[in-house]
């Protein structure tokens, strides 16, 4: 790091946009896929609708975040060219095309990114209530102004994607101390490979490893998030501390990888025990901001009249400082946030989704709980619940069939199958499960599109129900006497038999 030009950082830029564009690109091919059943003109929970109340009056307009869609009328098609137009910008950014021209090029392709994703996202509802599309949706804005290989990145940018991964690690990491005892007492990791919302292929083994190992996972997570992220600061230190950028031990740059060494390390394994979207994948690719390469190349040299600085060009200069001082302003709630006693989590502050707060998993379930649906073609209910003829729907992510191991699907975001997980957590009565059972009694085509397995092959059931199940992972004699993966007890039906004569 030198002065106002990040010059070391120049791989670090590589990895933070190509990376970044490659979680857009995603997050645009899972939209493409899901939105028009889950929230299109006739899905779960119609975005028309939700327009139509925002445009109710100035207030309610006020409520609602930024989006295309309070301009321009929403349709499916309008949607799905959205997304189009994202995937195909998301993918040139990551082939690294936009970054041969000018700056102003890739910035102008990072915000289109930015405010068609919030246009989508704010629009989303539940589907799109998690704390990963706010990241999102903040590293893109941020990697607009990292500018392109015509000049060395700018420090200030560099930095401020140093201030995301400390506010995303080290407010994780406080959520937890502040949460459950579960993360004071180490016993945290016990029960989250079990009843996380969407297990891996590998998260059952995960589980079965010793109690000491568990322990040690909490201690390496309190590590990794609540000091790592601060290590990432050194190369600032080292502006200040003469002698110490220089020469072969660049101490401060080495101590800032090592920080990001330690938070990508971190990741890597919740990548392999788990299914959290692009929220893993996104802080490695942040924390490769820290990551700087000696280039060995001279400073550039200040041109005559002085139209760089650094190598900066002089209205680059000032676009990314300006950013900088607004960054400044916006973090102080964030700030106040990170040491309050009442930390939110995952929130925002103002409604471009700058600076926002995070973390996950404040309290971690000791149980599994889950939510299976099942049909069937019988006329009448029978009063027996354990009577009939009821065949299960299977999903994509979430457990159900015993037999099956967890897929891995990250970082895709299976929407349907994360807001399963949270029903049995006192949302058993949200508007898009009530919506979602009627589509499985009218064998709506895009809903069933959204599962695994339908087990009417597009016929419609007479009735459909939803039962609860307590899900273990089996032990290792119980996997090699029947070959399966989860057992399941405690059988209940949580909503009775319902038809579409029911209303």
């Amino acid at each position: 790091m030198d002065g106002f030009a990040a010059v070391d950082f120049g791989f670090a830029r590589e990895v933070l946009q190509r990376g970044i564009a490659a979680l857009y690109l995603i997050a645009f091919v899972s939209t493409l896929n899901q939105f028009r059943a889950l929230l299109g003109e006739h899905g779960l929970l119609p975005a028309p609708e939700l327009l139509a109340w925002a445009g109710s009056s100035p207030r309610a307009r006020r409520l609602l975040r930024p989006t295309l869609f309070l301009r321009v009328r929403y349709t499916d098609r309008r949607l799905a060219a959205l997304c189009i137009a994202g995937i195909v910008v998301s993918a040139a950014l990551a082939a690294g095309l936009p970054q041969l021209a000018p700056p102003w090029v890739p910035m102008a392709c990072f915000l289109l990114l930015w405010l068609g994703y919030m246009s989508i996202s704010s629009i989303g509802q539940t589907f799109y209530g998690f704390g990963w599309e706010m990241l999102l949706l903040e590293a893109g804005f941020l990697a607009a102004f990292l500018g392109s290989a015509s000049q060395p990145p700018p420090t200030v940018i560099i930095v401020l994607f140093w201030w995301l991964v400390i506010r995303l690690e080290f407010g994780a990491g406080m959520i937890k101390i502040r949460g459950g005892r579960e993360w004071r007492d180490l016993t945290a990791l016990m029960y989250h490979h079990e009843t996380q919302p969407m297990p891996g292929p590998l998260s059952r083994q995960a589980h079965l490893l010793p109690r000491w190992f568990h322990r040690l996972e909490v201690i390496g997570n309190h590590v990794a998030q609540l000091g790592a992220p601060w290590l990432l600061l050194a190369p600032i230190l080292g502006l200040w501390i003469p002698g110490a950028s220089t020469g072969s031990a660049n101490w401060p740059a080495i101590v800032g990888a090592a920080g990001a060494a330690v938070v990508i390390a971190t990741q890597l394994w919740l990548v392999l025990t788990g299914n959290f979207a692009w929220l893993n994948w996104a802080t490695i690719v942040i924390a490769f901001s820290a990551v700087g390469i000696p280039t060995g190349a001279p400073r550039p040299a200040a041109t005559i009249p002085p139209w760089t600085i650094d190598g900066l060009s002089l209205p680059w200069f000032v676009v990314t400082s300006a950013v900088a001082v607004l960054y400044a302003w916006l973090s102080v709630p964030a700030v106040r946030n990170l040491f309050s006693r009442s930390q939110a989590m995952n929130a925002s502050f103002n409604r471009w989704q700058l600076a926002n707060a995070y973390g996950a998993f404040g309290t971690v379930t000791k149980e599994r709980i889950e939510i299976v649906v099942e049909g069937t073609m019988q006329q009448e209910a029978d009063p027996d619940p354990h009577a009939g003829e009821w065949r299960e729907y299977g999903f994509r992510g979430k457990p159900g069939e015993l037999h099956r191991i967890p897929g891995l699907f990250a970082p895709y975001h299976l929407r349907l199958d994360w807001l399963m997980w949270f029903l049995p957590l006192g949302r058993m009565h949200e508007d898009w499960f009530a919506m979602l059972l009627v589509r499985l009694l009218e064998a709506d085509a895009p809903t069933l599109r959204l599962l695994r397995h339908d087990p009417f092959a597009g016929e419609r059931p007479h009735q459909v129900r939803a039962v609860a199940y307590r899900y273990r992972f089996t032990t290792r004699a119980q996997h090699r006497e029947s070959g399966r993966v989860w057992i399941r007890d405690r059988r209940r039906v949580v909503v009775r038999p319902l038809s579409l004569g029911d209303g």
